[in-house]
């Protein structure tokens, strides 16, 4: 997957210019692009959603929208939604002056449709069934109105506007039950959440992420299973990693991976950094002289990979062309969500694992090469390696 656009996205004619380069963008081999969040939104970057009707955005207008997932789908690109329904900033003013009411919407709510811990909304639902997103009116997914209203709308930008893949903003905020009634209604080919929990810190990083892990399983569980989520254990350990060279961090206490790939890779889906970890916000940016080797780990291992805008298009040919490598080498070797991993080494100076029957790769600058014959060296970078076997 990649992830087709960064935080600066809205400044530009990011409809167009994503549309002029679907054809590179299949060439390349991406099989799906994550878009921004497509409706109206209080925010220009469209995570302070309102119409969701209007498909009027700062990215480009709904003509644009069409059109371009319309030149997505010739070349063969599934086009990912960004569903924001965690929270929706109000069009009114409802009970008490506060901001709490939709009209003219085509989903025209009232308080009864926002959670009630948040005082700022007076809010007349039930209690929220996860995290609180403090900034806008969180919404009551138990209620039958809102649930049928949502599954409508999916229905709508599936069916008719065209997008074939969902991903579930916030997923922390609201039970992944609802998630998985909202997969249901449409059953898109792909279905991702941001289950974005803290990993475990103690003076420093904690090796043992099982508890943090095991809560994105939870998640995954809760929608029955249909959903795939973000897989930020492995994020979180694989810069710690790649960044103060501590391999022996990508083994957990059973010879497995340590995140969720090494658990239910089927379900994972591995990555650098994204709009809100990179970026020009930078809330927990990857080592920017480690991207590489972070590639050369997600594109190499179980889990379904993404990649981010930034790195493949916007900083420079040398690290596009290293990811590419590495994404032509994992088609070539037949890699996918649940191949097999066997880790050989993780200490403080190298990781090194055999992937499926045909990739070997190592982390760390010693001299570790795959043992046997026929192993070639097919894409390297700084401080890494990947080797096939024809």
């Amino acid at each position: 997957m990649l992830q087709g656009f960064n935080w600066e996205s809205h400044r530009f004619e990011w409809y167009k210019l994503v549309q002029e380069r679907a054809g590179q963008i299949s060439k390349a081999g991406f099989t799906q692009i994550w878009l921004p969040p497509c409706t109206d939104s209080l925010a220009p970057e469209g995570y302070l959603p309102r119409n969701l009707r209007s498909l009027e955005t700062k990215y480009g207008n709904e003509a644009e929208l069409r059109s371009l997932i319309g030149e997505l789908r010739a070349n063969n690109v599934l086009p990912v939604l960004d569903a924001v329904l965690n929270h929706r900033c109000a069009t009114h003013q409802g009970k008490h002056g506060k901001w709490n009411r939709w009209e003219g919407t085509g989903m025209d709510w009232g308080e009864w449709a926002i959670t009630n811990r948040n005082k700022d909304f007076m809010g007349e639902g039930g209690e929220p069934t996860g995290d609180e997103f403090w900034g806008s009116p969180n919404i009551d997914h138990k209620q039958p109105k809102v649930q049928e209203d949502i599954c409508e709308w999916i229905q709508w930008l599936t069916n008719d506007v065209g997008f074939g893949g969902i991903r579930f903003d916030f997923s922390k905020g609201y039970g992944g039950e609802f998630a998985g009634t909202y997969t249901r209604a449409c059953m898109p080919e792909f279905a991702v959440g941001e289950y974005w929990d803290t990993l475990n810190y103690g003076q420093g990083l904690e090796y043992d992420q099982d508890a943090h892990r095991q809560r994105i399983i939870d998640w995954i569980d809760s929608t029955g299973g249909i959903c795939t989520a973000f897989d930020f254990t492995t994020k979180g350990i694989l810069q710690e990693a790649c960044g103060r060279s501590e391999f022996w961090r990508l083994v957990d206490k059973k010879g497995r991976a340590p995140g969720v790939i090494g658990l239910w890779p089927g379900r994972a889906v591995t990555f650098i950094d994204n709009h809100d970890t990179g970026s020009t916000q930078s809330h927990w940016p990857f080592p920017s002289n480690k991207v590489g080797m972070g590639y050369a780990y997600t594109l190499t291992h179980p889990g379904t990979p993404s990649v981010f805008w930034d790195h493949y298009f916007d900083w420079g040919d040398d690290l596009r062309n290293q990811i590419q490598g590495l994404m032509d080498t994992r088609k070539k070797a037949g890699i996918h969500a649940r191949s097999k991993l066997e880790i050989v080494a993780a200490t403080d100076s190298v990781y090194a694992a055999l992937v499926g029957d045909k990739l070997a790769m190592k982390m760390g600058n010693d001299g570790w090469k795959p043992s046997g014959d026929g192993w070639n060296v097919a894409v390297s970078g700084d401080g890494w390696c990947v080797w096939t076997k024809d």
